[in-house]
């Protein structure tokens, strides 16, 4: 079967049997980039694969890591850093897993679970991943209303409004191809730095104590137990592995051993590149949080509001201690960070509904929908809670998240066990039992939290013994459901799956990029008789 230039290509089922899909872009762009990687191995190479790292890094450093990085700042000063440390490295294995899968199979992660399972746990697993994507909004919309309210003094819940139209103007972008918007996501992350940076310069946290947060683990009470459980959930998140499997999808590789162990490799240099950046953004963030609310010279009225600090409080704390230039590189810094976090959150959600469904929509009209679902709460609870209230929100936002990472993160550990050897230097059966490792520890983490604080909440309410063991028999049943669903993915086993690297010698596999990747663009389905 001849390569089209329409950009369509078979990819071999697990079955063995060939699965057409048309990647054509929904609107027609003959002048689209092609991002094509050379044959011949070189260094220089690396710059063919620079891109997709950034896009991914935004996720670790959106308003909802701000938001705990100052709550645990403030609260426990440096004790939390080795989390983020933690977090990274776990991070840095699991994103290169995602884009692993990518390379080898030549699918992304929603195509990879919509070949596997049957049509009721694929639609249970598109909904969880739906509102993950959703959850991950919701900090994005209130973290750039907080920054619209410090810069222009726009009040939140019209901030909030706000952010609805500003993303759709920026995903005119898309016309420009993806590199384009690589460069421009790239761009917003160093500004980000940039300002955390001159934050840090003015705050001088000492070097001593960051060091011995960073190496030193420690959890003092329950609190710091939950703001950990937060940091995690936004620092993993699953919409992530969705999105990183798809953007490596925009490259021509060469389809050879050696071409795509090179691929492998240079996405994992390029992944360690960009989440070391959003590492050092974290570090910075908390460590200007615990340097301030923990300075001996602190007024009252400012050590108040270190103890209930959220996004649009820090700004005022940062204008009076360490002046009023800090508070508007912060605003700055929260709306770049907001806007391309929306942004590359709007394709993950594409390509979950493309890769779970086989269904595909507008860009626009993705983001509008959803943008709406992360509104009416955000808006909600700006109006009745003010500020605090957006706050919190944030944080339980974050812990959904955590919680929803395990039916992510277990189909691609899955996956990437069976079908992605190929891609990897090491030895296999070390990669596959470190990341079931770090998985583990993840979801035993956010297990046991779960327990203990249902636990808590019934033993410390005032309500009637009846009514507690009602909540408490329908709240351990959900419990218990919850871990069956885990157990079922864990234990299911895979049907045997054909990497798309065995074949590539085979005169039906096509060896053009994926085009509704490269354009950002969702692919249709189309019969045997459409392609040439």
């Amino acid at each position: 079967m001849a390569a089209t230039g329409s950009g369509r290509s078979q990819f071999i089922s697990s079955s063995g049997g060939n699965r057409s899909f048309s990647n054509s872009p929904l609107i027609e762009n003959s002048d689209s980039n092609q991002i094509i990687v050379s044959e011949k191995k070189s260094w220089k190479n690396f710059f063919a694969y620079l891109g997709p790292g950034f896009l991914v890094s935004i996720a670790y450093i959106d308003p909802g890591n701000f938001e705990t990085d100052l709550q645990s700042g403030a609260q426990y000063k440096y004790e939390l850093l080795w989390i983020i440390l933690v977090a990274s490295c776990a991070a840095l294995v699991i994103q290169s897993l995602a884009a692993n899968l990518g390379v080898v199979t030549g699918k992304h992660l929603a195509e990879q679970c919509r070949a596997e399972y049957s049509k009721v746990p694929n639609f249970m697993l598109w909904v969880v991943a739906e509102i993950a994507v959703v959850a991950c909004d919701i900090p994005e919309v209130i973290g750039t209303a907080f920054a619209l309210n410090m810069l222009f003094s726009i009040p939140v819940w019209i901030g909030v409004l706000l952010t609805g139209f500003s993303t759709l103007i920026l995903l005119a972008l898309q016309k420009y191809g993806v590199r384009k918007l690589e460069f421009f996501i790239a761009f917003l992350v160093f500004t980000i730095a940039i300002c955390f940076f001159v934050e840090l310069h003015y705050s001088k946290p000492d070097p001593g104590e960051v060091l011995h947060g960073l190496f030193v683990p420690q959890l003092k009470g329950n609190g710091a137990t939950g703001l950990a459980i937060s940091l995690l959930g936004a620092m993993v998140m699953p919409h992530n592995l969705f999105l990183h499997s798809a953007l490596v999808l925009s490259r021509k590789i060469p389809r050879s051993a050696s071409g795509i162990k090179e691929a492998c490799r240079f996405y994992l240099i390029e992944s360690g590149l960009a989440l070391m950046v959003a590492f050092l953004i974290n570090v910075s963030v908390i460590s200007v949080s615990g340097a301030v609310c923990n300075a001996p010279n602190l007024s009252p009225e400012d050590r108040a509001n270190c103890e209930d600090l959220d996004l649009n409080k820090a700004s005022f704390l940062l204008r009076n201690v360490v002046g009023k230039w800090s508070s508007k590189l912060f605003a700055i810094a929260l709306l770049a960070s907001g806007q391309s976090s929306t942004i590359t959150g709007t394709y993950a959600g594409q390509y979950v509904m493309q890769g779970f469904l086989d269904l595909r929509l507008e860009p626009w009209l993705r983001n509008l929908l959803t943008r709406c679902l992360a509104i009416i709460p955000s808006l909600i609870v700006a109006l009745i809670g003010g500020s605090a209230g957006a706050g919190k929100l944030i944080i339980i936002a974050s812990m959904i998240l955590s919680f929803e990472l395990p039916f992510a993160l277990v189909p691609l550990l899955k996956f990437t066990s069976c079908k992605t050897k190929m891609g990897s230097h090491v030895n296999p059966m070390a990669i596959s039992a470190l990341t079931w490792v770090i998985g583990g520890l993840i979801m035993g983490i956010n297990i046991y939290y779960l327990v203990s604080s249902f636990i808590k909440l019934l033993i410390h309410s005032h309500m009637k013994l009846a009514l507690v063991i009602f909540c408490g028999i329908l709240g351990f049943a959900g419990i218990a459901l919850y871990l069956a669903a885990i157990a079922y993915l864990v234990f299911r086993k895979n049907r045997e799956a054909t990497p798309l690297l065995a074949s590539r010698n085979s005169q039906n596999v096509e060896t053009l990029p994926r085009q509704d990747i490269v354009n950002m663009q969702l692919p249709c389905r189309v019969s045997t008789s459409d392609v040439d």
